[in-house]
């Protein structure tokens, strides 16, 4: 093991997208990084340590904390970005749709986050994001969603439910929730259409929601917040 000279943030679902984004800010900003997805590649950074795995696999986040801890000494952050959405009219949904959804956005979550807080709780210090969706709390009968809402929600509830139960020892969480962002899972012909549905007439980019959670990590006082990145849209249409 060698201690890290700066903080250490791991980052899931870190091979493209808002994943990637995250790993190229929090490196400018002076984090040693774990980023972990299925098939993420090596890193020519020696502070960038990649883990391939699938977050589902509790085996997988294992892993990623263990060669966390002897890589860099600790662990400072958990961004948990890795995420599926599948948006559908509810009696159209699969049993397997179900599993994909529930294992990735739940079981992910609770696999990655039960090994890292263990160390962050020692340390007496950690930060804890997880990313959500704003159709939890401004449901659109254009984009029928209950999965996402299901299992999203569900972060959205235990982000404050850890943020009081961690919070006397040193460990804040904390949540965003995002409207649509500028990434690879969508149809980039569809933005302009998705664009609408924010009052703010466009659809986000990957900066967007870098920028809100590293307003989270600076924000020592903030602790059991869903930060809104979604253009206005859970203010209302």
């Amino acid at each position: 093991m060698s201690a890290a000279p700066h903080p250490v943030a791991i980052i899931t679902g870190a091979e493209q997208g808002i994943g990637a984004g995250l790993t190229a800010s929090f490196r400018r900003g002076g984090y040693a990084v774990v980023a972990t997805s299925r098939s993420i590649p090596a890193s020519d950074d020696s502070d960038v340590l990649t883990v391939q795995g699938d977050i589902t696999d509790a085996e997988t986040s294992r892993r990623v904390v263990e060669q966390a801890l002897e890589r860099f000494g600790r662990i400072d952050s958990l961004i948990n970005n890795a995420g599926v959405y599948i948006g559908k009219p509810f009696t159209d949904y699969t049993s397997d749709d179900y599993a994909a959804i529930t294992a990735v956005n739940l079981a992910g979550f609770f696999n990655i986050t039960q090994q890292a807080i263990g160390p962050m709780v020692t340390q007496g210090a950690g930060h804890i994001v997880n990313i959500s969706t704003s159709l939890v709390d401004h449901a659109d009968s254009t984009r029928p969603s209950a999965l996402a809402s299901l299992t999203k929600g569900g972060l959205v509830a235990v982000t404050r439910s850890l943020a009081v139960e961690y919070a006397s020892r040193g460990v804040r969480v904390n949540a965003v929730s995002l409207g649509v962002i500028r990434t690879p899972m969508h149809d980039p012909a569809s933005y302009e259409g998705m664009g609408a549905l924010h009052p703010l007439g466009r659809v986000g980019e990957i900066s967007d929601v870098v920028d809100g959670i590293l307003y989270l990590e600076r924000a020592s006082f903030v602790t059991g917040e869903v930060l809104h990145i979604d253009g206005g849209q859970s203010a209302g249409h």
